[in-house]
């Protein structure tokens, strides 16, 4: 393979300084405005290599449910631009198409990995074969417009050079996303620690009620509920429960003093001079341990949910809620069953490897978000 004008080779000397940070928050928190500002810093004062991701620019597209109809979003007054409302249905959707969406991020993360082999590698970046044209179409023009990649010749147009500025400086890879789940957080960790990369993450904390009242002031607005539900499941970073989190920093929105700038430096340098390491040890016999940890957990979950719904339905009848509530009673509830579920299914990795959820605390989370629901029914009897 060709390597890039200025690039090192592999084995040779030069900056080995590489490391991946995830920017994580509610929608309206404030990330991007951050993200874009912490890149222009530390491009001007440490001199790095700066490359921020936002998963609203480059994921292009919405997925669809299985009847083809996109999510509902509330729209403002005025226009508003694509990449606002990408922003808007692409966040929907995520609650829609959980599955969908998820594979969209992998996606990504297996393009962020291309970019990372051949920086490694110090040579040129093919596309893959199977790639999605448009999602690796604004993925290179992301990395193009901060000077981190530019195409090669006419006669290669799937072939990119890197700039010398990605493989002689320092380089830090800033992904800007809710991240709302550790799983999602986690797929970015396993990629650090397989390259050998530094490894951090941001929560950018601010209040409910105001990612609320910033979202109204769009253009083009997510429907509220989105963002209370978000705020409801979101799974901030643990340092104390999950080793692989110890490089987190909480800060507050908006963040611009001069000592919390002092407080990212430091956690991204502390970052860049600590890369995670690669343990493979007896890693074929953990999945597996995993994968039947997980796959016990989720059944025994999906029993028990089954049994209190049933019970809670034979309640209702006991109390002679009316036929149509009872029909609305149980799609509620089996719609909230589901939601439990995929959590669960979301975040099985930490099942088994941190041991921080326990059966009983998600039968008891369920009861009570199945008592709100079921008041609604039972007091409309009164």
């Amino acid at each position: 393979m060709k390597t890039a004008a200025g690039a090192q080779a592999p084995g040779g000397a030069g900056p080995r300084e590489r490391g991946l940070c995830v920017l994580c928050g509610l929608p309206a928190a404030g990330k991007s405005t951050f993200a874009r500002a912490l890149g222009r810093r530390l491009r001007q004062e440490r001199g790095w290599a700066v490359g921020v991701l936002s998963y609203d620019d480059v994921l292009p597209d919405v997925p669809v449910d299985p009847e083809g109809a996109r999510p509902p979003v509330s729209t403002g007054a005025g226009g508003a631009s694509a990449s606002t409302r990408l922003r808007c249905a692409r966040t929907c959707a995520a609650w829609t198409v959980p599955s969908q969406w998820k594979m969209l991020r992998q996606e990504l993360l297996k393009y962020l990995e291309c970019f990372l082999t051949a920086v490694i590698n110090g040579c040129q970046m093919s596309a893959p074969p199977d790639r999605t044209e448009a999602i690796w179409e604004n993925f290179i023009t992301c990395l193009k417009d901060q000077d981190l990649l530019f195409s090669s010749a006419l006669d290669a147009p799937f072939h990119y050079l890197l700039a010398k500025t990605a493989v002689s400086r320092p380089l830090f890879l800033v992904l800007d996303d809710n991240f709302y789940y550790q799983s999602m957080r986690y797929e970015v960790f396993q990629l650090a620690r397989k390259y050998s990369l530094g490894f951090c993450q941001l929560f950018l904390d601010c209040p409910l009620e105001t990612c609320l009242q910033r979202n109204g002031q769009r253009l083009q607005a997510l429907p509220p509920e989105v963002i209370y539900t978000m705020g409801r499941k979101v799974e901030r970073p643990n340092p104390e429960k999950n080793a692989w989190e110890h490089n987190s920093l909480t800060i507050q929105s908006p963040a611009c003093s001069s000592e919390t700038s002092l407080e990212v430096t430091d956690l991204l340098l502390t970052a860049l001079e600590n890369p995670v390491k690669n343990v493979e040890d007896n890693m074929e016999q953990k999945e597996m341990d995993r994968i039947i940890c997980s796959t016990n957990i989720l059944h025994k979950a999906d029993q028990t949910l089954r049994r209190i719904v049933s019970q809670t339905m034979k309640e209702a009848k006991d109390e002679q809620v009316l036929p149509n509530n009872l029909k609305l009673l149980a799609e509620e509830l089996n719609k909230l069953k589901a939601e439990f579920l995929e959590d669960l299914r979301q975040g099985n990795k930490y099942l088994c490897f941190q041991q921080t959820t326990d059966l009983s605390d998600v039968t008891s989370f369920f009861c009570n978000e199945k008592d709100n629901i079921v008041q609604k029914y039972f007091s409309k009897q009164h």
